[in-house]
């Protein structure tokens, strides 16, 4: 039996070792057009590669994709996080799972996450054919495989074909959407594709006077309405930064992930909001505040916002609020607390508890993963094989699957490519 992966990835790395592992019989061609496999698995994570996430409930896991979470139950269940964790373990890459659930391998480098799938090839003779740019898929008749044409080189008869050619994010690593093709001259449909995961640039220009400032825990929210005028509200809280751009972080990139297919531009902006203290409620923040400030009647406000905020936010709070600065030279830094009234006072809570911020673009480059792919009532969620032409099989990004930041991408990955690896070779 000849089976042929085409797309080095973490999907298609992972079908080949399940295969060679199942059915060492089976004669694997791993094709990349690329000179190195794994070149998205190596870079992701800042370098570190976030293998999978410490969480173990399945109906949470689940939960982390705004699509193909419910599609994805059958490969969760049985290429678990923790079957993840237990793989690369087994294949000599220790790993470490972090205090926000991340896993990583406790060396901090990807590399060492392709180069256990390596050794596996090594050791099962896997045929990987690197710099092969595939053009064509295709099907011979009554069942008899597949012919797979080169830019380049010769052509290949196969009996099966995995697609795992990935998605159109970082296009630098060859994740150019070159699948997308391939699967609609096999007969199936691909969903509307969109950027997710990405950076958001505002309108405002004073997170730049903040760009590097982290707060660990926000509360992020849009609305926006359809052509047809329903409403659709998006929330989302985590970590981010501030930018010179805009706004960046997990809870950014969960918040582009969700509004993925909404549209907006510098003509057709999108209004957020940014929660910065979403376990206070504004009373206890207006209540705090007036109490401090009665002791301290003599202190800045600006230093009094401290108890909340860092000194460079509450510069930008009181500039943003236009609460006014005292004209004296020697009270240039701003107004003290017996200087500053009620409505001051509840205009910097609401603005604390409501940033407006007005978005006008993703960030163009930086987003990790693309929303949509191959249409996902097209294929058997239990096995990843084609609803439409048999013996050929899906994993990996291609489909119409993505997740928020924190391993669950690189796990779904992991999951279907098991699944398309296991069922390709029986």
């Amino acid at each position: 039996m000849k089976i042929a992966i085409i797309g080095g990835g973490a999907a298609g790395m992972m079908a080949a070792a399940t295969i060679n592992e199942n059915n060492p019989k089976a004669e694997v061609f791993l094709i990349e057009k690329n000179a190195s496999l794994g070149k998205k698995v190596i870079i992701s994570g800042g370098g570190r590669c976030n293998v999978t996430t410490g969480l173990q409930d399945v109906q949470a896991i689940l939960g982390k994709y705004p699509r193909g979470g419910k599609f994805l139950n059958s490969a969760i269940r049985q290429f678990s996080p923790q079957n993840t964790r237990d793989w690369f373990e087994n294949h000599g890459v220790p790993l470490k799972c972090e205090n926000d659930m991340r896993v990583f391998p406790i060396s901090n480098n990807g590399k060492d996450v392709v180069k256990a799938f390596e050794k596996v090839f090594k050791k099962y003779k896997t045929n990987i054919l690197f710099n092969h740019q595939v053009t064509k898929v295709k099907r011979l008749h009554k069942s008899a495989g597949f012919i797979i044409n080169f830019k380049t080189q010769k052509a290949l008869q196969v009996d099966k074909v995995i697609l795992t050619l990935g998605g159109q994010a970082y296009r630098q690593t060859g994740s150019t959407g070159d699948g997308y093709s391939l699967a609609e001259n096999l007969g199936h449909h691909i969903t509307e594709l969109a950027p997710s995961l990405s950076s958001l640039i505002s309108k405002e220009k004073w997170p730049t006077l903040i760009a590097g400032l982290s707060f660990s825990k926000a509360t992020f929210s849009a609305k926006t309405k359809s052509p047809t005028g329903r409403v659709n509200k998006y929330s989302f809280t985590g970590p981010f930064v501030f930018t010179h751009w805009g706004i960046s972080g997990p809870a950014v990139f969960a918040l582009s992930s969700l509004i993925a297919f909404e549209t907006f531009s510098p003509n057709q902006q999108l209004k957020i909001t940014i929660d910065l203290l979403p376990d206070l409620k504004i009373e206890k923040i207006i209540t705090d505040l007036k109490k401090f400030i009665k002791n301290n009647p003599n202190k800045l406000f600006k230093h009094t916002l401290q108890q909340f905020i860092p000194l460079s936010m509450a510069t930008v709070v009181i500039e943003q609020v236009k609460i006014d600065i005292a004209p004296s030279t020697s009270l240039r830094a701003g107004k003290k607390n017996n200087a500053i009234s009620n409505k001051e006072l509840n205009q910097t809570a609401n603005w604390l508890k409501n940033i407006p911020l007005t978005i006008t673009d993703r960030k163009a480059g930086d987003e990790f993963v693309t929303a949509g792919g191959v249409d996902l009532a097209e294929v058997n969620p239990s096995t990843m094989e084609s609803k439409i032409c048999p013996n050929l099989y899906f994993a990996g990004e291609i489909l119409n699957i993505d997740g928020f930041t924190g391993g669950f991408n690189l796990q779904a990955s992991w999951a279907t490519g098991h699944l398309a690896g296991l069922n390709s070779c029986k």
